[in-house]
C-alpha cells in the first residue's frame, strides 16, 4: 500500500512546471464598487472540530484514497495528517500563513516540489482573512480580489445565498488552482475540491461521517 501511495504522489514531481495559459483571469468579469475592505472564511475555524475527510487525489490519471484530518492548534495555525485508509501517517505538518513546519513524513515523499505543492495548497484553504482591493461581479456571484504576494486570490461569493463558494489563487494572466466549496450552512463544507491548472493534480475532500 506504502509503495503503491508513494508512486503515485510523486508523479507530480516530474511535471510540476509545466504552465498553461489561460488569459486575462478577469476578463469575463465586470467590475463593481466595493463594498467592503476584508472577508473572513467560516471554514476550518473551530479549535473544538477535527475536521476528518476521506480524501482522493488523482495525478495524470492515478488515483489514491486516504484520509485527511485539520485541527486548529492556536489562532494562527492547523495541523494536517494525511494517512492511508488502513491509518498509516503518510505526511504530518503545522502550517499557518508565515511558518511552515514537518513533523513527519515518510521519506519518499520527502520531496521539495511535492512539498511545497501541498503547503501552498493547503495554506490558501486554511487562510482565514482576506484583505480585499478590488471587486467584481458575475451573473451569480460577487467577486472579491485579493493581493497574495505575487499573486491574486479571488474570492466568489454566492449572490443567491452568500456562500463561499470558489477561490482562485492566480497570476495576473494565469489561474494557478481554484478551490471550490460545497456547504449546506456556510459554517462547514461537506466537500472540498482542489483543482490545479498548470498540472494534473485534482484533491477532492469529502466529510468523513462517523457510524
Amino acid at each position: 500500500m506504502q509503495k503503491s501511495t508513494i508512486q503515485f504522489l510523486l508523479i507530480n514531481c516530474f511535471l510540476a512546471f509545466i504552465l498553461v495559459s489561460c488569459g486575462s483571469v478577469t476578463k469575463n468579469y465586470t467590475p463593481k464598487k466595493l463594498d467592503k475592505t476584508s472577508y473572513t472564511v467560516p471554514y476550518f475555524s473551530d479549535s473544538k472540530t477535527d475536521y476528518v475527510y476521506k480524501t482522493n487525489i488523482s495525478v495524470y490519471g492515478n488515483e489514491l484514497s486516504g484520509i485527511f484530518i485539520a485541527k486548529k492548534i492556536n489562532d494562527t495555525t492547523h495541523r494536517i495528517v494525511f494517512t492511508t485508509e488502513f491509518g498509516n501517517k503518510l505526511m504530518d505538518f503545522e502550517i499557518s500563513e508565515t511558518d511552515f513546519k514537518v513533523n513527519s513524513i515518510v521519506s519518499e515523499l520527502d520531496r521539495k516540489i511535492l512539498i511545497n505543492t501541498l503547503k501552498e495548497d493547503f495554506r490558501l484553504l486554511l487562510k482565514k482573512e482576506y484583505q480585499i482591493q478590488e471587486q467584481f461581479e458575475n451573473e451569480s456571484d460577487d467577486i472579491y480580489k485579493s493581493a497574495d504576494g505575487k499573486r491574486d486570490n479571488y474570492i466568489f461569493i454566492s449572490k443567491k445565498d452568500q456562500k463561499l463558494e470558489k477561490i482562485v489563487h492566480a497570476s495576473q494572466t494565469k489561474e494557478k488552482f481554484t478551490l471550490l466549496f460545497s456547504s449546506e450552512n456556510n459554517i462547514f463544507a461537506e466537500k472540498i475540491q482542489i483543482i490545479h491548472q498548470n498540472i494534473k493534480l485534482k484533491i477532492e475532500l469529502n466529510y468523513f461521517k462517523s457510524e
